[in-house]
This record gives structure tokens, C-alpha cells and sequence, in this order.
């Protein structure tokens, strides 16, 4: 017994040694290389697999992407619950109704019909779930797959893919051509180049935010070991996180309620279109 206790006396002092060193070697600022540290942390790590003749390239992007979104589905579950026999709702599938029926109204809002906006709903809330869980998960000090500059541009990238599919949908070939050619069809190289703006646009402003709050923290988290960053991280790992999932995810809405807008004015008022079309080309004619 005696034994034990001098034992677990001289562990108990080891670590407790070892722990006073480890919290001075944090708080020693002075002989910290900050610029390193954050240059450490925001270098992506790689790691190669072999497939026969092939190696795939997989980085931390991908798997704490992968793990954000199953960790924020397990919680989604949870929260969501079993239905009850009564049919009764809970707070969480109430919760979760009440966000979905936003979504509708809001993509309502840009001209689409009530089956048009049920439509795309469920496109435009994986985007705002993913980039949840990807950017949130920063403030468990993982690094944000929006870090990497790979993740806004394919999140952006399928993002208007998903927009030219649908609007394609909704308004067929003939109306998407007309959106490209509204009002004049010299407008046309502008109207696609807009669709490479618009991906650009989505993805520099995911990147940026992302990529600046992860350095903040970094630095804070070097410099201000306790307390600071945790609080901090409420707001530029969680809040900050959730409002560009929202901006992102309302930007693609809208890009499709455009053309959807655009072609309902159209056939509205094709006459006027055509008048504007006519007095457009004897402008540039007399020009």
C-alpha cells in the first residue's frame, strides 16, 4: 500500500512537472516563431494511397470534410428525432419544418412557383449543411476544408452547374437562350461571361472569409492560449461560418430566380421586348 502511494506520489509529480512546462513553453511568446506556426498551420497535408499503377491524392480537406458532414448528420438526427405515433412534432422536426418552409418562401421571393421553389430546396440546404458543418468544425482547432482553395471553387463550381440545370428546367433551352439574349443579343458575351464571375464571385468570398477567420485564430490561439480563443471562436469559427453557409446558399437561390424572373417578364410582355430590341439595333446602326 505504502508502495503504491509513493508511486502514484512521484507520477502525480512527474506529470504535474511535465504540465507546468508544456503550459510556460505556451504562454513563452518571446520565443515563439509565430509567422512559422501559422505558416505550419495553414500548409494543407497531404497523403498519397496506392491503387495498382495509380496514386490518389488525399488531403485534409477531404477527410474533415467527410468527417464534418457526418458528425452534422448525426446531430441532424438527433435532433430531428423518430416520429412519434401521435404524429406530434418535436421542437427539432419543428425546427427543421420551419427552416425548410424559409428556404421556399425566400426562393418563392425570386420569382420561382410554389413547385419550383419546393424543387430546388433541398440542392440549396445541402449547401448551406455542408459549409455549416465544413466551416464549424474549425472551432474544434481542425482546419476548415475553405482553407483550401479546392473546396470553394468545386462548391462553387457544382453550385452553377446546379443554376444552368435548373434554370434549363424551368424555362427550357429556348427560354434559357433568351435570358442570354435579353435585351439585346450583343449581350450575349456578357451574359456568359457572367457565369464565370458568378462561380468566381462565390468561391473568393467563401476562400476569403474562411481563410482570414483561420489565421485570426491561429494567431490567437498562439498568442492568447485560455479563454480568448474559445469565446472568439463562437464568432469567426460558428457565427461566421453559418452566415457565409447562408450566402452562399442565397446567391445560388437567386441566380436561379433570375432567369426564372426574367423569362416570366418576357412572356408577359414579348411585344415590348421586341420594340426594346428594334430601337437597340437602330441605336447601334446610327451609331
Amino acid at each position: 500500500m505504502t508502495m503504491a502511494m509513493v508511486l502514484a506520489g512521484s507520477w502525480l509529480s512527474e506529470f504535474f512537472a511535465a504540465f507546468a512546462e508544456q503550459f510556460a513553453e505556451r504562454f513563452d511568446i518571446a520565443h515563439k516563431d509565430i509567422g512559422a506556426e501559422i505558416s505550419e498551420a495553414i500548409m494543407q497535408v497531404q497523403m498519397y494511397f496506392n491503387l495498382g499503377d495509380y496514386k490518389l491524392l488525399i488531403t485534409d480537406a477531404v477527410i474533415v470534410t467527410w468527417l464534418a458532414v457526418i458528425i452534422f448528420i448525426i446531430l441532424l438526427s438527433i435532433l430531428i428525432g423518430k416520429p412519434s405515433k401521435d404524429l406530434k412534432l418535436t421542437k427539432g422536426q419543428a425546427l427543421i419544418i420551419s427552416l425548410t418552409e424559409l428556404v421556399i418562401n425566400t426562393a418563392m421571393s425570386f420569382g420561382m412557383n410554389r413547385k419550383q421553389a419546393e424543387e430546388v430546396t433541398p440542392m440549396i440546404m445541402t449547401f448551406g449543411i455542408v459549409i455549416t458543418a465544413c466551416n464549424s468544425i474549425s472551432y474544434f482547432h481542425l482546419p476548415p476544408p475553405a482553407k483550401n482553395v479546392a473546396f470553394p471553387i468545386g462548391c462553387a463550381i457544382t453550385a452553377i452547374i446546379y443554376v444552368i440545370v435548373m434554370s434549363i428546367k424551368f424555362v427550357g433551352i429556348k427560354g434559357f437562350w433568351v435570358t442570354l439574349t435579353t435585351p439585346i443579343s450583343i449581350m450575349l458575351p456578357f451574359k456568359l461571361l457572367d457565369y464565370v464571375v458568378k462561380p468566381l464571385s462565390l468561391s473568393l468570398r467563401l476562400f476569403g472569409n474562411v481563410f482570414a477567420a483561420f489565421v485570426f485564430m491561429e494567431f490567437l490561439s498562439i498568442s492568447v492560449p485560455l479563454i480568448l480563443p474559445g469565446v472568439a471562436g463562437l464568432w469567426f469559427d460558428i457565427v461566421d461560418g453559418l452566415i457565409q453557409a447562408i450566402v452562399f446558399s442565397y446567391l445560388t437561390m437567386s441566380y436561379i430566380g433570375e432567369n426564372v424572373e426574367a423569362i416570366n417578364e418576357y412572356n408577359e410582355h414579348p411585344e415590348e421586348h421586341q420594340k426594346k430590341k428594334k430601337n437597340k439595333k437602330s441605336e447601334a446602326v446610327a451609331a
